[in-house]
């Protein structure tokens, strides 16, 4: 493979080709229902085989605090739009299923107690988004109540099977960067003062992730860290066997290009990097993100087999799902 080292993008064509077209992709982490259905047709036509659409986004309600009740309706409301959207799209809707702690909700146990049943649901593929978060929508969640609940959902995950996907900090002071903030409906003024160091935040909380996995006896194949940045890729990759996902939609919010996804794949190969979209209907999104970034892993050198590892053989084999 070439190296990628200080090449930037749209250098001189020394890499393949650009025909990338072939490649099947599966998206392990987006907010479908948030979405149009003119969005889900580009799915179709840009390669999508199937779509993890993460359950409950109940941190965007717009009253205080959030209640079990609230997050169990939308967790059924995704299941219900699931099967929809599988009788009017070519890719398959899968759900994933999780207590996010974006913000604080009241009777959490509750919804602990009720996760193990939603996973037996055939369209239940994974446990989350899920993981301690520095900042939050409007109410904080106290780091040590953050823990607990984060903690059971790995023992969850452990008794059922399921990868759980570990949603980290977005950038280093918690919220958008300002340049930005016209893409967010709620932007920074929403947000609640960092519980975590400002200019760490992703790591530290990355690390607090996998001591739960560990107390829990979770094992590493089962843990996706999710929203990748060079700042936890040598962790991830060299620490653990845990899967590192790069959410491909927001980059300038995840704090990485297509460049850093080709050299950590250089670097540490391809068999525990996937990629995901994170699309959202609250923010400026593309939802090509996942078709430009193959093409643009083609136009710097990556191998297509390597590329079709990343963005489908990887998710498939996560998520226990049937490539034939």
């Amino acid at each position: 493979m070439a190296s990628f080292a200080n090449r930037p993008l749209g250098s001189a064509p020394t890499g393949n080709s650009p025909d990338p077209l072939d490649i099947p992709w599966i998206d392990i982490h987006q907010h479908t229902q948030s979405l149009t259905w003119n969005d889900r047709e580009k799915f179709d036509l840009s390669g999508a085989r199937a779509a993890v659409m993460i359950a409950a986004g109940y941190y965007w309600a717009p009253y205080r605090p959030v209640s079990a009740d609230d997050v169990r309706f939308l967790w059924d409301d995704a299941l219900r739009r699931a099967a929809c959207f599988d009788h009017r799209h070519f890719y398959d809707q899968y759900v994933a299923v999780g207590v996010h702690t974006w913000a604080g909700v009241d009777g959490a146990a509750e919804l602990l107690a009720a996760l193990p049943e939603y996973c037996e649901d055939e369209r239940v593929v994974a446990i989350g988004e899920t993981g301690i978060e520095s900042t939050h929508h409007t109410a904080a969640w106290g780091l040590d109540d953050q823990r607990d609940v984060v903690r059971e959902q790995m023992h969850i995950a452990r008794e059922t099977g399921l990868p759980i996907l570990v949603h980290t900090p977005g950038s280093s002071k918690g919220g958008l960067p300002a340049q930005y903030s016209h893409s967010y409906e709620e932007a920074n003024d929403s947000f609640t003062e960092p519980l975590l160091d400002p200019e760490n935040a992703k790591r530290e909380a990355v690390e607090i992730d996998l001591e739960l996995a560990a107390e829990a006896g979770l094992p590493d194949e089962q843990v996706v860290i999710d929203h990748a940045s060079p700042a936890v890729v040598p962790l991830v990759m060299e620490t653990t066997d845990c899967y590192l996902s790069f959410s491909i939609s927001a980059p300038w919010l995840r704090g990485f290009d297509p460049a850093d996804v080709a050299s950590a794949i250089e670097e540490y190969g391809a068999d525990r990097i996937v990629l995901d979209t994170d699309l959202i209907g609250a923010m400026e999104h593309d939802v090509f993100a996942m078709k430009r970034t193959i093409m643009d892993l083609c136009r710097l050198g990556v191998d297509r087999e390597v590329i079709r590892t990343v963005v489908y053989e990887n998710p498939a084999r996560l998520l226990s799902l049937d490539t034939e």
